[in-house]
């Protein structure tokens, strides 16, 4: 739990100013309530709160937070080498806490100690973390909310900034990381006008493929492949 404390911090008033402003729009409580428990995405829950708030239209809110959690396919092929050998019962609620925030924690971890055959265990404890974390924070913000008038004007959505900071400085490792990281926020501000937020996947796919060039650059390094066997055990628990 250590490990995810930071990025907890930085969620808590994201998950209060998600609350205080869904109540100001046209959803009930039960269903921002809702939106946390079977949901939980942060930033998409976040925009389609503001675009319901603005007036979208349906069509206009699942698209543009289609786009924006399409990030999330990346994050799973990036993790699918390590939860492979598991099974089902244990991946499908891997993938549901699979956020911003249990991705870079766990591919902190992944860095630092390699392939680990209970390496679930340690996800289910920072993901589980989060996922509490943030429905309290939603109830939190719904309360607060409906007693402090005009609450989602004071720029609590910062937070959402600092949180993302937080997650990708600790991931700047080497070269690879820092050339990736640099061109999906310099692309990202060159995009920023493209519709539906497509600009945020365009950004993310160069700033991949960057990464990978120099990583195929680098001499002598070859990628730690390790046999499934050796998660048999772990995995069958």
């Amino acid at each position: 739990m250590k490990d995810c404390a930071p990025l907890i911090l930085a969620a808590i008033p994201f998950g209060i100013i998600y609350g205080a402003l869904g109540q100001s729009t046209e959803l009930t409580a039960w269903a921002v309530v809702a939106m946390s428990v079977f949901v939980f995405a942060g930033s998409s829950q976040f925009i389609a709160v503001g675009l319901l708030a603005g007036g979208a239209a349906w069509p206009v809110i699942v698209l543009t937070t289609f786009f924006v959690n399409f990030r999330h396919l990346l994050y799973s092929a990036n993790l699918l080498p390590h939860v492979k050998p598991y099974s089902q019962a244990i991946r499908a609620p891997m993938a549901f806490l699979l956020t911003d925030e249990s991705f870079a924690v766990a591919s902190n971890y992944l860095t630092d100690h390699g392939k680990q055959a209970n390496f679930h265990w340690y996800y289910f404890g920072a993901a589980l973390f989060m996922y509490i974390n943030w429905q309290v924070c939603t109830l939190v913000g719904l309360f607060i909310g409906q007693s402090i008038p005009d609450m989602a004007n004071w720029g609590l959505d910062m937070a959402m900034v600092v949180a993302f900071i937080g997650i990708v400085v600790p991931c700047l490792h080497d070269r690879a990381t820092l050339a990736c990281a640099l061109t999906a926020g310099v692309l990202s501000l060159i995009t920023y006008d493209w519709p539906h937020k497509t600009g945020l996947l365009f950004s993310a796919i160069v700033a991949i493929l960057v990464a990978m060039y120099l990583e195929a650059k680098k001499d002598g390094t070859q990628p730690d492949e390790q046999s499934d066997a050796d998660f048999s055990e772990g995995a069958s628990e």
